[in-house]
């Protein structure tokens, strides 16, 4: 079916204004980020910086220790996205291969796990973490992340599995491959792009989580780069706008460095060919 002109303008309007619905406040916290004070406070504030400077950036660095903070983030994020991701793989295998009531069961708990706010979790996970001796470490927060990750890691990564052709793995078994064999030979290597996306979820969800951070790390030092970035907010609740808006605009950029050099990955499609009719 052919679509009329009138209904593909009004489709890439509304695609247009959801684009700029979502860089607005990116956008302006890049404007924000490079003003002096005295554009910061002006009445009539402006897209573009009429004097840019750096003097915001530098302001950050003195006040807080970004640099500490952004690494305990990038190991936190880092360990929680390959933890999940090996946890989840085999999972989603057994999952979507195999049509039992274990199965199913696992499904429906992957569903309402997603329906449980993090207030809810926060006082059974304390506890459990303080009978390990595991309160104010990162090895603790990443335990977390990853018990938070895992239920919507292994939903992808079942859909992915299920996508991938039993005709192949069918192949590998008349070879006298085993299920381990298959798993790690025939179905990993296609399931790259369900990985790749998955990791990117649980990274990203683990970088920019604060709550799990804020509750169960206590030493500063050990602070995570989202709970540092409340620093700038004073006691009165009078934030500092220019260092904030800096800081924050440094912290969102692994996020978008990663997206930006594994995007073709995940959108490529590694299964075109895989079994041809």
């Amino acid at each position: 079916m052919r679509t009329s002109r009138p209904a593909r303008v009004g489709q890439y309007t509304a695609l247009l204004a959801y684009l700029v619905f979502l860089a607005f406040p990116f956008l302006w916290l890049v404007s924000t980020a490079f003003k002096p004070p005295r554009e910061l406070g002006s009445l009539h504030p402006t897209w573009i910086p009429n004097d840019p400077t750096l003097a915001n950036f530098r302001q950050a660095f003195d006040e807080q220790p970004l640099l500490h903070a952004a690494l305990n983030s990038l190991l936190a994020a880092l360990a929680a996205a390959v933890i999940a991701v090996l946890i989840a793989t085999p999972m989603a295998y057994v999952v979507a291969r195999r049509r039992t009531r274990l199965a199913k069961a696992v499904t429906g708990w992957v569903v309402v796990s997603q329906a449980f706010p993090f207030v809810l979790l926060i006082i059974p996970l304390f506890l459990v973490l303080k009978n390990l001796g595991l309160i104010n470490s990162v090895p603790g927060l990443v335990l977390v992340y990853v018990v938070w990750a895992l239920p919507f890691a292994l939903w992808m990564l079942a859909g992915y599995v299920r996508a991938v052709p039993p005709e192949l793995e069918e192949a590998a078994a008349v070879d006298g491959a085993g299920r381990v064999r298959t798993l790690v030979s025939v179905t990993a290597p296609l399931l790259a792009p369900g990985i790749v996306a998955t990791g990117l979820f649980a990274f990203i969800t683990a970088w920019n989580e604060f709550f799990f951070a804020l509750v169960l790390l206590k030493t500063p030092e050990k602070q995570t780069l989202p709970v540092v970035l409340t620093h700038f907010i004073g006691a009165e609740g009078v934030a500092d706008l220019g260092p904030l808006a800096a800081a924050a605009f440094l912290a969102t950029l692994p996020s978008l460095v990663v997206f930006a050099i594994i995007q073709r990955r995940i959108t490529g499609g590694m299964l075109t060919g895989a079994v041809k009719s």
